[in-house]
């Protein structure tokens, strides 16, 4: 079963790889993800190393983070996405600050020693890919294992309890298997569970509490969790209005970076970012 949404997985990622790499500058609500995601880097990053962007796809922080003179090795499962990183790196003039590209699975870093990388990032949910239980810890090991004593680790993935409230404002006849979204979690499209997400494929849904736990598990100090869209979740219409009035709009990002860490956000928004450190031993 998991070499079969590996595959399918790897298939929707192939069809879908040019919106991939446009997704998070579509519009200022997408934007968000981004934003926040940045802010978080820039506040835990050390000033400078080498990174490990697991998952990253077509790049978008890999490329980022090399104009801003870091070194990055970039791993993601889909040829497709890579090869549009392989472009955009090269547009954008970072070739030398890109150590390496490679296509592999954040379920096994062997290729990379222990305590290489100076930061690692799993961003934008790869970790919802992954359905077994067991395989998604394996997946949080290998992250942290790979990076230094002490150094961040950032993963986000989509919220469980966010991914109920899209199905409410966008696909309305889904509500019906909504229960089995918060109960179990799971979705393969065609198997589980009656219909199918809007536009997705084979994912877990993650609880904070539950991503929390996981990397508790496997030796990282958390350090905050925050929502990636924070009070603009599920509000795509109103964030792309405000945008136009860009004094309104510095206010309202100020406004979400304040209040994105707060408890009564974080579970609800489409996406959260987990913020953590490799213990020390």
């Amino acid at each position: 079963m998991e070499e079969r949404i590996f595959e399918m997985v790897k298939r929707w990622y192939a069809e879908n790889a040019e919106y991939e790499w446009t997704r998070l500058e579509q519009d200022a609500y997408h934007m968000l993800e981004f934003i926040v995601t940045m802010h978080f880097l820039d506040k835990h990053l050390p000033k400078r190393g080498l990174i490990l962007d697991a998952g990253g796809g077509p790049g978008r922080y890999t490329i980022e983070l090399a104009k801003r003179g870091y070194d990055l090795v970039l791993l993601d499962i889909s040829p497709e996405l890579l090869n549009i990183a392989r472009r955009e790196i090269k547009r954008a003039v970072v070739e030398e600050n890109v150590k390496q590209i490679i296509e592999g699975s954040i379920t096994d870093l062997s290729m990379f020693d222990d305590e290489t990388f100076d930061a690692v990032l799993c961003l934008g949910g790869p970790l919802n890919h992954i359905l077994s239980e067991e395989l998604r810890e394996k997946a949080a090991e290998e992250l942290v294992r790979v990076a230094k004593r002490g150094a961040p680790i950032f993963v986000s993935v989509i919220s469980r309890l966010g991914l109920l409230k899209t199905i409410l404002v966008e696909s309305p006849g889904e509500v019906v298997d909504c229960e089995h979204h918060l109960e179990v979690g799971d979705y393969i499209p065609g198997l589980i569970p009656r219909k199918e997400v809007k536009g997705f494929t084979a994912a877990h849904w993650f609880m904070p509490e539950e991503l929390r736990e996981l990397f508790e598990g496997v030796g990282v100090e958390v350090i905050e969790i925050a929502a990636l869209e924070g009070l603009s979740s599920h509000h795509r219409e109103e964030t792309n209005r405000i945008y136009e009035d860009k004094e309104r709009w510095s206010v309202w990002v100020k406004v979400i970076l304040k209040t994105c860490d707060h408890p009564s956000i974080i579970g609800c928004s489409e996406h959260f970012l987990l913020v953590g450190r490799k213990r020390e031993r």
